[in-house]
This record gives C-alpha cells, sequence and structure tokens, in this order.
C-alpha cells in the first residue's frame, strides 16, 4: 500500500486566466500518476464557486480527470455551510472504503489568549488566537476487522501574522519588533495545531494501543523543530518508556540526507512535508520516496508562478506492506 503527500500549492481555477490551470495540470497530473498511491492526502485545494451554485472542488476534479483518482472514495474539509472553503482545503483520497470522516478544530484544544504588544492603536483586552485550518481525518476499512486512521494536516506557514498598524504595505514590516510578534504569533498557531493533532492521537491510541495510524501533510517544520516533536512523542522528550508504542515515526528519515527535502527556501533544502507512522505500522514498512528532482526555489527574485506552473512542494509517498481483503 502506497499513502502520499501533496501540498499542491494554492491549486485554484480562476475564470480569467483559464490557461494557468491547463498548465498546471499538464505538469502536475503526470506527478499525482508517478505516485501510484492508494490513499492521496492533499493540501492547498481551493474551492471554486459560481454565481448559482455552492463551493465546490472543480479544479481538483480537472486535475483528475483521466487517473485513478477521479474513481477514489473523497473527502474534504468543509466550512459550516457544508461547502469546501475558499482557500486551502484539505483533502483525502483513498482506494479503500472510508467508514469515518470528520474534521478536528479547536476540539482537543482550545485558543489562547493573547493581547498584542506592538499593535497601534495598543489593544486593550486579550483576544483570542485560533488557526484557520482544522485537521481531516478518515478511518478507512483494510478488511478483516482492521482499520487504518489517516490525518491530512497542514500546519501553519512560518509567515508573521498580521499585527495592525505594523505593516508599511503587504510585504513590507514598519518594524522589527512588529514582525518579530507577527511570527510569534504564527509560531502559537503552529504548536497550538500540533498539541491539537498530538491530542487527537492520543484519542485514538486511547481506544486502541496498537492502532495502525499515518499522518500526512505540510508541518511547516522539520524533525528537530517543536511542532513536528510534539506531535511525534518521542521517548527521548517524554523519558517514558511506558508511552513508547505512542510514538510516531517521520518515515523520510530513511531517506539518504542528500535528498531528503520537499522544498527549497532561499536556496537550501528543508523537509517541511511529513508522513508519520505509528510503530504498529513499522513491521510492514518498506520505504519512502520523495519525489524532489524537479523542485524549484520559488523564494528567490522572479522565480513566479508563471515560469514554474507545478507546486513549490514535492510530493512524498510511504510504502507499507498492508494488505487489504
Amino acid at each position: 500500500m502506497r499513502i502520499a503527500s501533496f501540498n499542491l500549492e494554492n491549486f485554484d481555477d480562476n475564470p480569467k486566466s483559464p490557461d494557468v490551470l491547463a498548465e498546471r495540470i499538464a505538469v502536475m497530473r503526470p506527478q499525482l500518476e508517478r505516485l501510484r498511491a492508494d490513499v492521496l492526502c492533499l493540501q492547498e485545494v481551493n474551492g471554486q464557486k459560481t454565481s448559482t451554485q455552492p463551493r465546490v472542488l472543480s479544479a481538483l476534479d480537472k486535475l483528475l480527470e483521466n487517473t485513478s483518482y477521479a474513481n477514489f472514495q473523497r473527502v474534504s474539509t468543509l466550512t459550516v455551510k457544508g461547502e469546501p472553503y475558499e482557500e486551502r482545503n484539505l483533502v483525502i483520497l483513498s482506494r479503500l472504503p472510508i467508514v469515518e470522516h470528520k474534521q478536528i478544530k479547536h476540539q482537543f484544544a482550545e485558543p489562547p489568549w493573547y493581547k498584542k504588544v506592538t499593535a497601534t492603536p495598543p489593544e486593550d483586552t486579550a483576544k483570542e488566537v485560533t488557526w484557520e485550518r482544522p485537521l481531516l481525518y478518515a478511518q478507512l476499512d483494510l478488511g478483516g476487522g482492521r482499520g487504518l486512521h489517516v490525518v491530512n494536516l497542514h500546519l501553519k506557514s512560518r509567515l508573521p501574522s498580521n499585527v495592525d498598524g505594523q505593516m508599511l504595505d503587504q510585504y513590507t514590516w514598519k518594524t522589527a519588533s512588529g514582525w518579530a510578534e507577527g511570527y510569534f504569533i504564527s509560531s502559537m498557531k503552529r504548536v497550538g495545531q500540533a498539541l491539537e493533532t498530538r491530542r487527537f492521537v492520543d484519542s485514538i491510541f486511547d481506544a486502541d494501543e496498537q492502532a495502525l495510524i499515518v499522518l500526512c501533510g505540510d508541518f511547516n517544520a522539520a524533525v528537530g523543530e517543536v511542532p513536528l516533536e510534539a506531535i511525534r512523542g518521542a521517548v527521548e522528550n517524554t523519558n517514558n518508556p511506558k508511552l513508547s508504542n505512542r510514538v510516531l515515526v517521520a518515515c523520510e528519515q530513511t531517506v539518504p540526507e542528500s535528498s531528503r527535502f520537499s522544498l527549497y527556501h532561499r536556496g537550501k533544502g528543508e523537509m517541511l512535508d511529513h508522513v508519520l507512522a505509528s510503530r504498529g505500522l513499522l513491521s510492514s514498512y518498506r520505504g519512502t520516496e520523495v519525489h524532489n528532482e524537479m523542485l524549484h526555489d520559488e523564494s528567490v527574485g522572479f522565480a513566479t508562478d508563471k515560469l514554474y506552473p507545478e507546486s513549490d512542494h514535492a510530493p512524498v509517498v510511504v510504502e507499507f506492506a498492508l494488505k487489504d481483503h
């Protein structure tokens, strides 16, 4: 069984620029087909809305046309109106039956309260710091009474959050202190999402200590950084060997370090996209691939989406010797 994660980078369909989607599909559909995934977790899938119909994932439908994924079962994140979000939806596609699914946001971690110190005008009271994106969960039927728990997530980016009165324009900060506070708020959101993810995973382990669990997504953090360490629950951090069955393993650790990157930023390869597996899956683990051969650095000057219509993230695929019946 092959389980893949891929951040499509603002995958959208703009009626004013129909050629853009066609250009993206031309380079990205072969990437999806190469994955040969049985379970595919996607991030940054934008929704499209017409004047008469609710918002749908029509751009994704076009991407999946004439591929095996078009016939997969599918779930996605939804607004309170029951339609996809306008931007950055999470999607799980599965060849296996999806027997349960839900999205999680502030059910296992309430939003913290914080009063900004550099805002102009000054804030009088603390406000909730809520994260924008929920987690997406699906339980798949492996047959024989076995289930596979899949969590798709997209943690807050490293870009600083807005601080009133601290921006000269969309890209320019008025003060270094304002930038630092915006960065701190984004970090708070990212670690908050990580805490909620860990608590949700522990709720699955509470019901079944040997649960088969995979977490896929754009973590915006590398192994060793706080969000990922919070989710993994390594014994080196908890100092409690009784929790060893609940440790999550970053599968890319078996990829040679020279090839272990899923995004370029200012000339440096970073591994921000991950597939984490529970220890119950390790006996069937066979290997990880990071398809980064054609990855471009979109953080440098003039590296626009027009030049590089593919995603700025590389897909990650992990293979397990799991058989479904």
